[in-house]
């Protein structure tokens, strides 16, 4: 990961407000007056840090007709966090330190973020369904994550989510299934584990 991104990232987490704002998306997914209204600042303030936090791909936006909603993007948090800190201790020949070459790890952020650009608008709906496998798990957790674990739903409530940002509903409901992301019993369906959900990361 560019040492640029790193600063970039640092930056971001370099305000209070910003901080107790990630802390309250671990909960899930919130929107602007909710977040406002929990820290006790006006929906401007939230706007204004919430493009600090997008910029640094901290966070993703949602936009449901008026309302944007936002969360984390735990997978950027944590491969930053843990590029810091390979980036400070690893040291080149010479004794000095040196800025690694990219992790696995930080390959697979730079894959998934390249590939969720190409196929998904900036309000969040899909492009198109990508062909190649690895390519559509990715997009596929992406869409999953905007679900409520533990919450079921009906066949109705999984078709007019899908809506939301593919008209495709029956194509992604049934790739949903397929690919681990949700069970379906006598017509409901459920979010699985994460631990359960096809890993695009295994894929060549």
């Amino acid at each position: 990961m560019q040492l640029e991104k790193l600063v970039a990232y640092h930056k971001a987490l370099a305000d209070p407000t910003r901080i107790r704002m990630l802390i309250l998306l671990r909960e899930g997914e919130l929107n602007g007056q909710a977040l406002a209204r929990r820290l006790s600042v006006t929906p401007a303030t939230i706007t204004h840090h919430a493009a600090k936090l997008r910029a640094a791909s901290l966070i993703r936006e949602r936009r449901d007709k008026n309302t944007i909603y936002f969360s984390l993007d735990d997978y950027f948090i944590r491969s930053s966090g843990s590029a810091t800190a390979e980036l400070i201790y690893r040291r080149g020949a010479d004794g000095e330190a040196a800025e690694a070459e990219p992790s696995e790890l930080e390959r697979q952020a730079k894959l998934r973020a390249s590939v969720l650009k190409i196929f998904l608008t900036p309000d969040g709906r899909l492009k198109s369904i990508p062909a190649q496998l690895k390519k559509k798990l990715i997009v596929l957790e992406e869409l999953v994550k905007r679900l409520e674990p533990g919450r079921p739903y009906e066949e109705r409530e999984i078709n007019d989510f899908i809506r939301s940002f593919h008209e495709d509903f029956a194509t992604l409901r049934r790739e949903f299934v397929m690919h681990q992301y949700m069970f379906r019993a006598d017509g409901i369906y459920e979010l699985n584990p994460p631990e359960l959900w096809a890993r695009w990361e295994t894929l060549k």
